[in-house]
Formats: C-alpha cells, structure tokens, sequence
C-alpha cells in the first residue's frame, strides 16, 4: 500500500479522511486530505489572483463597449429593451470596476480574499448581474431581430450599432457567467 495515501499516516483528524482519500488522490482536489497539495489560490479566476482581476477587467471592459456602442446609436432612447440593456450594463461595469479595484488591492498587499463571508456576496452579486446581462441582451436582441427581420425599419435606423452593442452584452455575460461559476464552486469547496 502507497504510503503517501495511506489512511495510517499521523493526522490529527485521520478518521474523518479515512473515506476521502480516494477522492483526493484520483482528483487532485482538496477534500481534507492531508496528502493533498491543491491550494485553493491555485484555482483559476480567485479573487485577488491575477486571473481573476483579468476576468473583472474584460467583464468591465465588454459592459463599457456595450453601453457605448448603444449610447452612439440613434434614437436607442425610445425603446425600452435599449434603455434596460444600458442600464443593466452600467451596472455590470459598477460591480466589475468594484470587484476589480478589490484584486488590484488584494494582489498588492498579498492579501486573501477567501472568506466564506466574501465569496458569498461575489456569488450573490455574479449572479444577480448576470441574470439581469442575459435578460436584457436577449431582450435587445429580440427587438433587433423584430425590427430587423420581421418590420425591415433597419432600413430606416442604424440596427448595425444595437447588434455590436448586444453582441458585446453577450461576451459580457459570459464572462459574468464564468466568473459567477467559479465564484458558486468557491463556495461549494467552503472557500
């Protein structure tokens, strides 16, 4: 028997390991093992790692794109999946600029951000903006394909910029997406 995953090595809570081990040895992920050498701040996209404020900086920078590529598009006040795509898009750059200003921190004082506290307002505040991205880039998108497809008044407005700006709400969303997944798995691994 591998000593190195033997369940008679000296730990202080060995019996409560007795049954993760092989989990922790086929998976490589930190279920208490104590032969287990994942860290959780070798996750991608953690919050105060390089690749999590990556992450918020292309989230913050798609919800920008967004909002101006819409914001140059005329006559996009007169509807109200446009207003609703701007507005939920203002606040994804809110949220992302906050998050990001948050890793920048924690990257330059070296600090954690694993808090179960912490890592539970990022799962509640990724999800709840990313819920509000998809409704308001498919309700764009929806009023883009009518007006485009079904009523042709693209031939009278300009429908190129309300289909760049939801196009970018999109890439936005996903990334929201990513970053709200990571931040539910957190969670789930009790941060």
């Amino acid at each position: 028997m591998d000593t190195k995953y033997s369940t008679n090595t000296a730990h202080p809570k060995n019996e409560q390991y007795k049954n993760n081990n092989f989990l922790c040895c086929c998976t490589g992920i930190d279920f208490g093992c104590p032969s287990s050498n994942f860290k959780m701040k070798d996750f991608i996209g953690t919050p105060g790692t390089f690749t999590g404020l990556f992450l918020r900086i292309s989230q913050l920078l798609f919800a920008a794109a967004s909002i101006a590529s819409m914001a140059t598009a005329a006559g996009f006040a007169n509807y109200t999946a446009f207003c609703y795509l701007i507005a939920s898009m203002g606040l994804q750059v809110i949220w992302c600029l906050g998050l990001s200003c948050l890793d920048a921190y924690a990257l330059a004082k070296k600090a954690v951000l694993r808090n179960p506290i912490l890592i539970s307002l990022f799962v509640v505040g990724d999800w709840v903006t990313a819920t509000l991205s998809l409704a308001a880039a498919s309700a764009a998108a929806g009023i883009t394909v009518l007006y485009d497809r079904d009523l042709g008044y693209c031939k009278m407005m300009d429908c190129r910029k309300f289909q760049i700006s939801i196009s970018f709400a999109f890439i936005s969303w996903l990334l929201i997406e990513i970053s709200s997944l990571i931040m539910f798995w957190l969670l789930a691994m009790g941060s």
